[in-house]
């Protein structure tokens, strides 16, 4: 049984001006997307700054998530790391915080083979009794995890289950479903490439233009689901120019400073993240402002 179907939100980690997390304003974000329809609440990962959180704040947050989601949709939490030791540890305290899923980002910066590959998943989904969603970004992480791999673990470890695919490739996405019979369930990574990998079977995206137009998102992948298909083709059409901008810095720096312009006070990035460039933060304004987000300033 699939984790979630439809659009999951990358959560943001929103932050105090001291740099602490800001607790209160996460719940009020979990909220907001619970209410606009969002499927699943995805929290500490790449979005979430989850690179610059303590392991006690990585620990609190989820258990955090997860009091404030209060079961009305599944949460997934990221614990992905370039040490596998540490990532079976923050999988075993997710799964103690009661999450109902792991996001395991691959092993950054030590570039591990594809034969490490399939001892880091493996150890992690031994390790726990939650479906494990594997994470490939080879443009964050330097590590592909090519179809063969994951077909591999697919077929050989009973609670890996998923893989968010964010390498922007489509053949090879294409050949992961083949190598699994297109039973393993497909999250889009790329908000501008979400309908293309549902054609292929996937099953829905964890995003990060969610977070801030997240009703749109859910509705896209419904009206996909649904067989509408020109009506989703026409919504993916209609965000390019935002999704764009969503990425103009490295992620997340403009989706906080999109939530800012909105009045959400997502709050600063922890360094070593900085705010937006000036002439990138008014371009920002102006597509959200054409694509229909009302801006505060």
């Amino acid at each position: 049984m699939s984790i979630f179907k439809g659009a999951g939100v990358a959560i943001v980690t929103p932050m105090k001006d001291n740099g602490e997390i800001h607790y209160e304003k996460l719940e009020e974000l979990i909220d907001w997307q619970v209410e606009q329809g969002t499927d699943c609440i995805i929290i500490a990962g790449t979005t979430g700054e989850s690179s610059t959180l303590t392991t006690e704040e990585h620990a609190s947050v989820i258990k955090a998530a997860v009091d404030f989601t209060r079961h009305r949709v599944p949460v997934v939490a990221g614990t992905g790391s370039n040490c596998t030791r540490e990532a079976v540890h923050l999988s075993k305290e997710a799964e103690e915080a009661g999450v109902d899923g792991l996001l395991a980002v691959t092993p950054y910066y030590n570039k591990a083979t594809q034969g490490g590959l399939i001892d880091y998943y493996t150890q992690i989904a031994h390790a726990v009794k939650l479906p494990v969603i594997m994470y490939n970004v080879p443009g964050r992480t330097g590590c592909n995890i090519l179809p063969e791999t994951a077909a591999a673990l697919y077929k050989n470890v009973e609670n890996i289950v998923a893989i968010k695919e964010a390498s922007g490739s489509v053949p090879q996405a294409v050949k992961t479903m083949n190598l699994t019979d297109g039973k393993l369930d497909l999250y889009s990574g790329e908000d501008g490439i979400i309908v293309p990998l549902m054609a292929i079977g996937a099953i829905g995206v964890i995003s990060v233009w969610s977070n801030i137009a997240p009703r749109d998102v859910h509705e896209m992948c419904v009206n996909f689901s649904s067989g509408n298909l020109k009506a989703a083709m026409e919504m993916q059409i209609k965000a390019q120019p935002l999704v764009e901008a969503l990425f103009s810095e490295v992620s997340p720096i403009p989706v906080k400073k999109a939530l800012t312009l909105m009045g959400k006070g997502a709050g600063p990035l922890r360094s070593p993240l900085t705010e937006m460039t000036e002439e990138k933060a008014r371009k920002l304004a102006e597509v959200m402002r054409e694509y229909g987000i009302a801006t505060v300033s």
